[in-house]
């Protein structure tokens, strides 16, 4: 029977996971019909409903289940999403307290209570939670610094009086030196690092041995820290780079420069340490290139600290290392941070080393030789040197160097990249850095002709694909770059740091309006990974307290915290909230949730994991990154960005809704933030944040925040005025979910302070005309929408209409109060309604015109003499590989996915038009 009904809820957890809640609830409502009494089921409900924004009808059913205390493993985890997603924080603790207290021997629930468990079991494993939970605590944000040297010395307490030591377990050694470096009981620290029991831990353990490091760093033990590293080096062959690192650091720990007297002792020291890794570097030969590279970091730090005496010395050791390693593809990476130090006079003799070495593609070895010339020498170019048709000259130079290489993996299996793969990249830096100083589309063209190229030959090669992602956005290619974006099989945490490539920005290629969803359902997939977080992190966390990996314990909060507090995460959720808006008509459910959602974007403080170095980045130094050169609009999102955002959504739906905060407060359960005493006031966030937004936002974005704030300010008062009290917004409300539920709202009783003053004795605001601002907006669009049609770049033109068409909805939003006939006849509002009408009905004609214009230029593109016009732009690059008909073939791929972007664009706008035209 069981296992029956586990086959009947396996679908609904599917159903969950692939984000089809209605579909879940079908299933859950099922299932109860025959098993009513199931506490599973009705979880699993309650949390569809919550993801259908059913908030009173997911309360109805959690709170059937609460008052249980459930204890079942499956059960918790399903509650503590609901709870969770419901800001009940607080309950969520509660439930799994009580939890413990029906099974106090279960295991699982017992973390929080592993002090009674160490008393009840006599198991020292339990100890040592406490200690970890005392840790934790301490580190936690929320707790106050008195109180954080409390909890440590508890957690001291706790570990000394335990009947083992604890240094017979690296783990529990671990825990002991983390409380010992906090409380900085050096004595105590230092008899544990020196004994041989201490000795042996730090060998076996990296973090234990990362810790001693960091109490003697921390102590300015840096000479004992430098010999136990040469004592590593030698004895144990260890060739950790932080060992090097450690030595380095020991000499000069003296510093010359701030004290002049210690220059001797430095010089004596840094010839010691030269001596030392002349020893290594000559042992390890060619097998590790540790001993030169330390060398060479040695002469830089000389130089940095004003104790160099041989102004040769550091170009020489370049030499001598390129010598040694220049076959290898790291090299590049392990010398670029020295040449940038490099004065004038031994960069020429740098560049007169590279230029008198013989090249050649024979073998693999010597391609790899090239390719680091190549790369060095570019690094190099000066400004006078990157004119686009030099730029375009070395882009098919390398190509051509490409062709002569590509044999030499012509026998290598697909799953392997090509030797040649950083020659076609080299071509790609190139001609975009030609369109990056003419503006010129043609040289984007030659880069994905190249790069597409290159991907046929090696298929793995993902720095090819994210560059073709990058480019093919600013050509508008979104279907392109979404494709070439999805073979890079995005998996798990990635989609929180690589996922910017192809959504940043992404409402101005969405569309959602036209019904076509590709985009919007991209931002639910990389949502998937702040869903799953909470459960999979907390079960990490859970193994890792069962198994003793008391170390690992920090990371991993570390890694829930950063993803819960992502920025990509919000920046996401704004644009699929910016998507949705547009392409469905606002409802008051819908933008209550809306509302809520943001608010709680406003609480986080946002961690920025996003990894923009995976861009392979060959531009010279003295010009601008290929990561800087490929923005959208030249712009990245960042806080900034975000903030000024939501902040306008807020305000908008705020005024929309009938919620205040009396009402949020009566109806919402979650644990909401407290305003601190130095948070900005909402209707003053604009003028907060405004020196600081303007700085991230393009032009076109600029212009719809200042519309936005200038008509969220005109209509704020009346608003105000309008907007119904706390008592009868919540005696609706109760309505609702007597209707929805069977039960009315329990606990929204109002005290008369909190009902306030009756709005009908008060006097109307006077009704104003319009602002200028808000007049003027969509003609203003209008205007450069059809600018941007006159040039090459269709994006320019996607992103002013993706804001018009948000624009324009959230004018909806913000006038459909005065919609009413009642509202607009017991407050006398004619003349604002009049006027509204008019601003709906004149941006309304606007967008009509503009999706015109973009309809039209969505017939020039994928013809027979667009995909010509490509095929003449490419003609440099074209060699026996890329033949005519491959360039034709780009060539189509470009002009139909641009004609695609276009189409969906003016079509959508089409249709955004017939919806409202009988609402204006």
């Amino acid at each position: 029977m069981a296992s029956a009904l586990d086959r009947q809820i396996r679908p609904i957890y599917d159903a969950l996971d692939t984000n089809s809640p209605k579909s879940a609830l079908n299933s859950c409502t099922k299932l109860l019909k025959k098993n009513p009494n199931n506490v599973l089921v009705k979880a699993l409900k309650s949390l569809a409903l919550l993801r259908l924004q059913k908030v009173e009808e997911c309360l109805f059913v959690l709170d059937q289940i609460l008052p249980t205390k459930p204890t079942n493993d499956s059960v918790l985890t399903a509650l503590m999403h609901v709870l969770r997603g419901l800001g009940r924080n607080k309950d969520v603790v509660t439930m799994f307290e009580n939890a413990y207290k029906q099974e106090p021997a279960n295991e699982d629930l017992a973390i929080q209570a592993a002090t009674k468990m160490y008393k009840q079991f006599q198991d020292e494993r339990y100890l040592y939670w406490s200690v970890m939970s005392a840790i934790l605590q301490a580190n936690d944000r929320s707790t106050p610094e008195n109180l954080r040297k409390v909890l440590f010395q508890l957690a001291h307490r706790l570990i000394t009086s335990g009947p083992s030591p604890p240094y017979n377990n690296t783990e529990r050694f671990h825990l002991h030196l983390t409380v010992v470096r906090e409380l900085q009981l050096w004595d105590e620290a230092d008899k544990l690092l020196t004994s041989d029991v201490g000795k042996t831990n730090c060998a076996t353990s990296l973090a234990c041995e990362d810790l001693r490091r960091a109490i003697w760093q921390q102590r300015g033990l840096w000479t004992d820290n430098g010999e136990i590293a040469k004592e590593r080096i030698v004895e144990k062959t260890d060739r950790n780079w932080l060992e090097f690192l450690a030595i380095l650091d020991a000499t000069f720990s003296s510093k010359p420069q701030e004290v002049p007297e210690k220059r001797e002792e430095c010089l004596s020291e840094v010839d010691r340490t030269r001596s030392f890794f002349q020893k290594i570097s000559e042992k390890d030969g060619k097998r590790d290139r540790s001993g030169p590279l330390a060398l060479l970091e040695l002469e830089h730090r000389a130089r940095e600290h004003g104790v160099s005496q041989d102004k040769t010395k550091l170009v020489n050791l370049m030499q001598e290392y390129f010598n040694s390693v220049g076959d290898k593809a790291c090299c590049f990476e392990d010398l670029q941070p020295y040449i940038s130090s490099l004065p004038a006079d031994e960069h020429s003799q740098w560049t007169t080393f590279l230029q008198s070495l013989t090249l050649s593609t024979d073998d693999v070895n010597s391609l790899q030789q090239l390719i680091n010339v190549y790369k060095f020498t570019r690094y190099s170019l000066t400004p006078e040197e990157q004119t686009s048709t030099a730029e375009e000259s070395r882009g098919i130079q390398y190509l051509q160097k490409y062709f002569e290489g590509l044999p030499l993996g012509e026998n290598l299996p697909s799953t392997e990249l090509q030797p040649v793969d950083d020659l076609a990249l080299l071509a790609g830096t190139a001609f975009v850095n030609a369109w990056s100083t003419s503006q010129d589309f043609k040289y984007l063209y030659e880069a994905v002709s190249v790069l597409e190229f290159a991907l046929s030959k090696s298929k793995q090669c993902f720095q090819a694909r994210v560059m073709l992602v990058r480019i093919y956005r600013l050509l508008g290619c979104s279907s392109l770059a979404m494709d070439h974006y999805r073979a890079l099989n995005i998996k798990s945490v990635q989609q929180d740091t690589l996922s910017h490539f192809i959504l940043s920005r992404a409402s101005t290629f969405s569309s959602a309006t036209n019904g076509d969803l590709t985009m919007l359902t991209e931002t639910y997939e990389a949502a998937q990974i702040y869903n799953t977080n909470s459960t999979e992190t907390a079960d990490f966390i859970g193994r890792a307290f069962q198994a003793e990996k008391y170390s690992q314990i920090p990371e991993f909060i570390k890694f829930e915290d950063r993803l819960e507090q992502s920025l990509q995460r919000d920046i996401v959720r704004t644009e699929q909230a910016k998507m949705r808006w547009a392409s469905e008509i606002p409802t008051t459910d819908a933008a209550d949730m809306e509302l809520i959602d943001f608010k709680v974007v406003l609480d986080r403080d946002h961690h920025d994991n996003r990894d923009f170095a995976i861009l392979p980045n060959y531009q010279p130094r003295s010009s601008p990154s290929f990561e800087e050169q490929t923005r959208l609009f030249g712009k990245v999102e960042y806080q900034g960005w975000l903030w000024a955002f939501v902040h306008y959504y807020v305000e908008v739906l705020q005024q929309g809704s009938d919620l205040c905060d009396i009402v949020e407060e009566k109806l919402l359960v979650g644990d909401r933030r407290k305003p601190g005493p130095n948070d900005p006031v909402l209707k003053n966030a604009f003028s907060h944040l405004e020196e600081g937004v303007y700085k991230e936002l393009t032009e076109d974005e600029k212009l719809m925040i200042d519309f936005i704030h200038a008509l969220t300010s005109w209509l704020g008062p009346h608003h105000d005025h309008v907007r119904p009290g706390p008592a009868q917004v919540l005696a609706e409300a109760s309505k609702l979910s007597q209707a929805k539920t069977g039960h009315a709202l329990q606990g929204i009783e109002l005290t008369p302070s909190e009902n306030g003053v009756n709005k009908k004795d008060k006097e109307p605001p006077v009704v104003h005309e319009s602002p200028s601002v808000v007049n003027e907006y969509f003609k203003q669009a209008g205007q450069r929408a059809h600018q941007a049609n006159e040039s090459d770049s269709i994006t320019s033109l996607l992103h002013v209409a993706g804001l018009m068409v948000e624009s324009f909805t959230l004018l909806y939003i913000d006038t459909l109060r005065f919609k009413s006939s009642t509202t607009i006849k017991i407050h006398k509002l004619g003349n604002l309604a009049q006027n509204c009408k008019t601003l709906r009905s004149d941006a309304h004609k606007v967008l009509r015109e503009v999706s015109q214009t973009i309809l039209k230029r969505a017939e020039t593109e994928a013809t027979a003499e667009s995909r010509k016009a490509f095929a003449t732009a490419v003609a440099g690059v074209k060699t026996s590989s890329i033949d005519d008909d491959y360039l034709l073939n780009i060539g189509k791929q470009v002009t139909e996915s641009r004609k695609k972007a276009l189409e969906g664009a003016g079509k959508g706008m089409t249709r955004v038009c017939s919806i409202y035209k009988n609402l204006l």
